[in-house]
Parts: C-alpha cells; structure tokens; sequence
C-alpha cells in the first residue's frame, strides 16, 4: 500500500475510536445537568447520587474523549499537508472557532462543576453544568460545519491557488449541516439514553427480590428503577426525532450527492424504478446486484419526499460525470465545483464509491438503531407500575448490548458519510488521493499508525477499566452540599 492509502486507513480508525466517546460527551453532559436540575427543585437524595454516578461515567469519558480528539488535528498536517494547504481558509474558521469558542466553554466550566460543589451556591454551581454541555453542542455545531462543507462545498471560491472563504454565513446554513446536526445530535441523545437505561436496568435486575427498604444498601431499587425509565424515555423520544431528522438528510443527501444515494441502494441503473432494497446480493466488484427483498417506490419517498420518484443510478451518474463533470441531482455546481469540472474530467477517478461498504453501512446503522429502540420499550414495559425485572440471560444480555447499539449505529452511520463521499474528500472539488503529503512515505505513516494503535489501546484499557470500576460501586452515598465560606480552605474533588 502506498503512504496515501495508508494514512487514509490511520484516519480512519483513529477517527472511528475518537468518535466513541463523542456522542456520550454531547448528550450524557445535558442528562447529567437534568439530573442534578431535578435534584435543585426537589431536595430529593436520589436524584444527587444519580447526578454524581452518572457525573463520574461522563468525566472519564471527556478526558479520554479531549485525547484521543488531539490526534486529529495532526494528522491534517502530517498526512494531508495538499488538502490543508487548499482548503485551509475555510476548513481552519469553524475548527478554530471550535478550539477558541466552544472547547475552553466546556474545559472551564466543566472544572467549576467539579470543584464547585461546596464552593459555589447551588444555582450557580448548576448553571455551570448547563454551559459545559452548551460548549459540547457548539463543538458539534463547528465540526460538522467544517464535515458538512467538504459534503457541500459552499460559500468559497478558488482564489490564489486554493480555497478562499468569501460567506461564513453561507457555510453555516449550508443544507447538509442543517440535516446533519439534527441528526448526529439526536443519535448522541439515543447513546447517552441507552447508556443510562442499560447501567441502571442492569443493577435494578440484580436488586430484585431484595427489600427495598434494606438499610444496607438495596433499597436503591426505586432509584435505578427511575432512572431505567428516564433513559428508556430518552433513547426513545431521540429516536424519533432521528427518524424524521434522517428521512430530511437522505432528501439533502440526493440533492447535493446523488451518487452516494445511489451506492447506499446499490441501485445501478435509473431504469430499474426506485423500489427500497433491504436484502441484495451483489458481487465483490460492486459492479452489479441482485435484490432479493424490496419495498415498492420507497427509495424515491427517502430520496425525492414522492412515492416512485425517479433516483439516478450509479452508471447513469458515471456516464453523467464523463461527459459534464460533477453535477448534483439538479445539473446544478456550486462555484468551487464548476472552477474545477474540466479539470478533473482529465484525470483518472473513479466516481463510484465502495458500493458494498456503502450499502451495507447504511442498514447496519438502521438495524442497531431500531433493536436499541426496541429494548428500550421492553425497559418501560417491564420496570412498568413499579415492577422489577429478574436477572434473566436474557434480559442482563439486552443490557449489556445496549449501549453499544447506538453507539455502534453512529459509528456505521459515519463511515458510510465518508465512505460514500469518496472518491472525493471535497465533493466534486479535490480527489481524495490528490490531498495526501507528498513528501511523507509509507513507512512514516506505518511507524505513526502502529504508535497511535499502540497508545489508544492503552487508552482503551484505562477507559474500560475505570469505566467498569465505577459502574459497579453503584450508587454513592451522599452528604448534604454545604458551601465553604473560607477562602483559604482548598479546592476538593467532591465525589
């Protein structure tokens, strides 16, 4: 393997492990903040144990989350110097308004939370919560500004041999972010709900039998009980806004990327109508399927909002593109794209994507999604009017897994935004094999990549380990929150 394909598999996984921790950080901070918020108005113990348990879960995965983030901005100057270079201009505006802005917003106050809580009157010392989990949303909000440009590059044009940015305005309301960050933000509310509803059913079931009035502890039952529900409530209320939120993207996605569409379908030719594929068997090239379980017209009502809309295939695209370049689903470029569509006519790329990895991505994230939805309605159904579900195989294996359906389902669900870009890293603007450091070889990237490997799988075993020891203790004993007047005592890590 050459250095570009190399640096495109460090990217990839690296990528792939930072965003585990993303959507936990995004949507576990604002629970957290509900949490302690129900606790300010009912004076309720429950609810501050639940605070500091779920508190606790959502620190250890900030830090790792804040380092395992750090590698990213490397790699853009160590392995894709040429795309740097080029798109610079406008990609460096949001990341560097998410470094400035949105970062220093969580890290502050996200320290006052931990410190504060026998320093900071209770109102304040809530509020503090709130703005760290407003600076996990403004970082989302610059990140996918910046994915979501290089999805649809608006606002700029080429000037002095790269990319300028001539609207930021126009880069913020660009139509793939305002699908997207619906999106991603309710797909993270379903992974911090899961996480949520998974710990607590889990202790709940093993409490069962127990009385809960036992001083020694098992009365925690109503307590976990509560909880179960509220993230089984989260998870689910999420999932539908993703559903709506989902069926707006797939709409925008036909629009701007119509080949992406197409590869998510495995759908080859235009004349083939637009009957939804949940089943193919296609060959190893991708060059050709065969669809054995349909749904008649529905890929043109995800695609076009209209039953049997027409949807371009993937060899009418590719012979679109061989004769007029790029075009979207309406023959239409944005500046960037008509600056470069002679000139990328000429040189060898391949439009179609992977189209396997493309379409089975696609219902991979579906299907997680909708088995985490389900064993969410099974935690309301069974902890229903007070009830306690037993510790069955069954039951502790849903609980189990169900963390990771969400969780995984995000991850699916990128690897098929990037995957089905390709073969572009800007769409219809710069190939993704001319973005790569041309000065750097294969074995520097091999000697990276083994390191980061190396690092992050240390990582992995400090983050699980933690995480698994905290999970366990349960709930903490709590004494009541007084605020220190002296100013000269020290700042304590109140847990």
């Amino acid at each position: 393997m050459d250095a570009q394909v190399i640096a495109r598999w460090q990217f990839g996984i690296t990528t792939v492990y930072h965003f585990f921790f993303v959507p936990i950080t995004i949507a576990l901070s604002m629970l957290v903040a509900v949490l302690q918020t129900i606790w300010y108005r009912t004076g309720n113990d429950r609810y501050l144990r639940l605070t500091k348990f779920y508190g606790k879960l959502f620190l250890i995965n900030f830090a790792i989350g804040v380092v395992t983030g750090i590698v990213q901005e490397f790699q853009f100057g160590m392995n894709w110097s040429e795309y740097s270079r080029f798109v610079g201009d406008v990609f460096g505006a949001p990341l560097a308004l998410e470094a400035l802005l949105a970062f220093f917003l969580e890290s502050t106050f996200l320290g006052l939370w931990i410190f504060g809580w026998d320093r900071l009157p209770k109102k304040l010392h809530l509020m503090t919560i709130y703005a760290a989990a407003i600076g996990t949303v403004l970082s989302a909000v610059f990140i996918l500004a910046a994915n979501s440009w290089m999805q649809n590059p608006v606002g700029a044009t080429f000037r002095n041999g790269r990319a300028e940015l001539t609207d930021f305005g126009a880069v913020l309301g660009n139509p793939v972010f305002l699908a997207t960050f619906p999106h991603q933000i309710s797909a993270s509310y379903m992974v911090a709900g899961g996480l949520v509803a998974a710990i607590a059913g889990w202790h709940l079931a093993r409490l069962n039998g127990h009385d809960e009035t036992d001083t020694s502890g098992k009365g925690d039952a109503a307590t976990w009980r509560w909880a179960a529900r509220f993230g089984a409530w989260v998870l689910l209320v999420a999932s539908v806004v993703v559903i709506i939120s989902g069926d707006f993207q797939s709409k925008i996605m036909t629009e701007v990327q119509p080949m992406k569409m197409a590869a998510a379908e495995a759908h080859y030719n235009t004349s083939d109508g637009s009957d939804f594929s949940v089943l193919t068997i296609g060959n190893m090239e991708g060059t050709e399927a065969t669809h054995i379980i349909t749904v008649p017209g529905l890929l043109g009502f995800l695609a076009t909002g209209e039953w049997g809309g027409e949807v371009q295939g993937i060899n009418d695209l590719k012979e679109q593109y061989d004769q007029q370049g790029f075009l979207r689903n309406d023959g239409s470029q944005t500046d960037l794209q008509k600056t470069f569509a002679q000139e990328l006519k000429q040189l060898p790329t391949n439009v179609v994507p992977n189209v396997p990895v493309a379409y089975w991505t696609f219902r991979i994230m579906m299907g997680l999604g909708f088995v985490g939805m389900a064993i969410g309605a099974w935690i309301l159904w069974a902890t229903r009017k007070g009830r306690t579900p037993g510790p069955s195989r069954l039951w502790m294996m849903a609980m189990g897994a169900l963390p990771f359906l969400p969780l995984l389902a995000n991850s699916f669900g990128w690897i098929f935004a990037e995957m089905g870009r390709q073969p572009w890293i800007v769409a219809g603007v710069m190939p993704t094999w001319t973005a790569a450091s041309p000065s750097v070889s294969a074995g520097e990237v091999w000697f990276s990549m083994i390191l980061y490997t190396v690092v992050y799988g240390a990582l992995a075993v400090v983050e699980v380990g933690l995480f698994m020891k905290y999970l366990k203790m349960g709930l903490p004993d709590v004494a009541p929150v007084e605020v220190i007047e002296d100013e000269d005592a020290p700042l304590s890590f109140a847990y």
